[in-house]
């Protein structure tokens, strides 16, 4: 899927100049540089893991965009959630157990690679950077809960506008947005289809009667919020404050 390439250092990353990230001490960044093993590049349909192999790798994403996914033994797939720049993946299994999910690259993609058998060394020596990891999973099981509660409860109409909310919300949060506050969006209809549980014809009439309202614009994979309040009401959905997040 990828390829070594030269250590960059996690001082100079463009994420930790993003207001929605944590700042942490030269010290910690000393500590991540160590136990930082390289970057990869990979590119777009490529694996990061392969679903029901083992990894003995944890990545940071730094740039470009990825999906967790599972699949039933006769093919049908279901996408768990999508990945921005910053979040910290692996953490979701225990070395040397097989991967019950795949996690595939959406576009290019840029990771930082870690040592899974080192992470005890993390939590012996920097309380405070497990305690972020620790952080980034329970935000992780948060956002799972709230695509549970999309899939499990929400209408189809709820569900798709729920989604494309969430999908803006967390790329204005990664500086990913467009400068006039728009997305180009990289996953297929069919993609987003199978986040929601849905057939794709579903998907598409559903989608095509939320447009009718006129709070969002989503042509040709380009979404913009046109009311986000209005947006959210149709979603169902409130926004809680935001903290600033770790980034390892």
């Amino acid at each position: 899927m990828a390829e070594m390439i030269a250590q960059i250092s996690c001082a100079s990353c463009p994420l930790r100049k993003l207001p929605a990230f944590s700042r942490v001490t030269e010290g910690e960044i000393e500590f991540i540089e160590k136990f930082k093993m390289g970057e990869l590049h990979g590119k777009a349909g490529g694996a990061i893991y392969l679903e029901g192999a083992a990894s003995p790798h944890l990545f940071t994403l730094l740039s470009g965009w990825a999906f967790r996914y599972k699949t039933l033994p006769d093919g049908r797939r279901q996408i768990l959630n999508y990945l921005f720049p910053g979040d910290f993946i692996g953490v979701q299994t225990t070395l040397e157990v097989a991967m019950d999910h795949g996690i595939e690259a959406l576009t290019d993609v840029r990771l930082c690679v870690f040592s899974r058998g080192r992470l005890n060394e993390l939590f012996a020596e920097r309380p405070g950077l497990a305690l972020d990891i620790t952080w980034l999973a329970a935000r992780e099981e948060r956002i799972l809960d709230d695509n549970l509660l999309a899939v499990g409860r929400r209408k189809s109409s709820e569900r798709i506008a729920y989604l494309l909310w969430h999908l803006a919300d967390r790329a204005a949060e990664s500086g990913l947005l467009n400068k006039d506050g728009s997305l180009d969006l990289p996953m297929t209809q069919q993609h987003l289809a199978d986040t929601l549980g849905l057939s794709l014809v579903t998907f598409n009439k559903t989608l095509q009667r939320l447009r009718r309202g006129k709070f969002f614009s989503f042509e040709n994979r380009r979404l913009e919020i046109l009311d986000e309040d209005a947006m959210m009401k149709a979603a169902a959905v409130y926004r809680p404050s935001q903290p600033t997040r770790p980034l390892i």
